[in-house]
């Protein structure tokens, strides 16, 4: 027989994670891609030189797929949820959907206004990149699908969350900081960058809570989130070499090692949240407390 959480005895269990994270993402995400001024980003990137312009457009355009891909991919996860009965996760990733959507906006208009594509720039897809995205990450959210599993959902979460989210748009949200928002160029790019990285903190952070849950509730669980990460983690560096190739000397006065070592250190990070699952018990991770997974507000 159906019931509904809103109309039962208990109603929403306001002090889990996700359901506070939903009330941060309704005050927080309320940004409009369309409002970003990119008059002076337009400006700027007539500036550039060759290599530095070769660079931006690799790394928008893995942005841009990036984000479309975390938004066709989601739908399985939220309907894992809804099934598990868990609203308030549901009602979290409702939010979540949203703001990838306009992730993926940004992105496109800054192709459209700021470089002006006339082809497609998939073509600085390459192999590290495409075995992400078009691959593993596809592959693991579809499985949802036919397989809510444990192992499944911790397979996904791992590939979108940690991977994705947690290693390449933080690395890339650095590149962005480390080449743009230091040299004083390319505000409007800057200014949704910040958009972006105050919402995947949430993303990343809802990740970090899904694991920390399946690892103290099913055993096997940890051993199925190192044996993805094992299989991730030697892409993800590979799609930082990726992005400046065969580019000499580096543009920016950046060096590859500089962002490996990031992605290592946001890695590493995660990784000890995660660790820390292993010794609490299932009720302390349902209300983890949002500096134990460093959610930025």
């Amino acid at each position: 027989m159906r019931s509904f959480t809103s109309t039962s005895v208990m109603g929403f269990n306001q002090s889990i994670l996700p359901m506070r994270m939903y009330h941060k993402a309704k005050k927080l995400g309320a940004w409009d891609p369309k409002e970003i001024d990119l008059t002076q980003d337009k400006k700027d990137w007539q500036t550039f030189s060759e290599s530095e312009r070769l660079v931006a457009l690799r790394l928008i355009s893995l942005f841009a797929a990036g984000e479309e891909s975390v938004t066709k991919d989601l739908l399985p996860l939220i309907q894992v949820m809804a099934d598990e009965g868990r609203l308030e996760e549901e009602m979290y990733l409702t939010t979540f959907l949203l703001e990838e959507s306009k992730h993926v906006e940004m992105m496109r208009r800054f192709l459209d206004e700021v470089i002006g594509i006339t082809e497609d720039v998939s073509v600085h897809h390459k192999e590290h990149y495409k075995k992400i995205f078009y691959e593993y990450l596809p592959n693991a959210m579809a499985r949802l699908k036919h397989d809510p599993s444990p192992a499944a959902q911790a397979e996904a979460s791992v590939t979108y969350n940690m991977i994705v989210e947690g290693v390449l748009a933080e690395t890339g949200y650095y590149a962005v900081h480390r080449t743009m928002e230091e040299s004083g160029k390319m505000p409007g790019l800057v200014q949704a960058i910040g958009y972006l990285k105050r919402d995947e903190s949430r993303h990343i952070g809802y990740g970090t809570y899904l694991l920390s849950r399946l690892i103290g509730e099913y055993e096997n669980i940890w051993h199925v989130v190192n044996q993805r990460l094992s299989l991730l983690l030697p892409h993800a560096v590979g799609v930082v070499y990726e992005v400046l190739g065969d580019i000499k000397p580096y543009p920016f006065g950046i060096e590859p090692e500089e962002f490996t070592s990031y992605a290592q250190k946001q890695f590493d990070a995660r990784m000890t949240v995660l660790e820390r699952a292993r010794k609490k018990t299932v009720e302390e991770l349902y209300h983890m407390e949002e500096q134990e997974i460093g959610l930025v507000y």
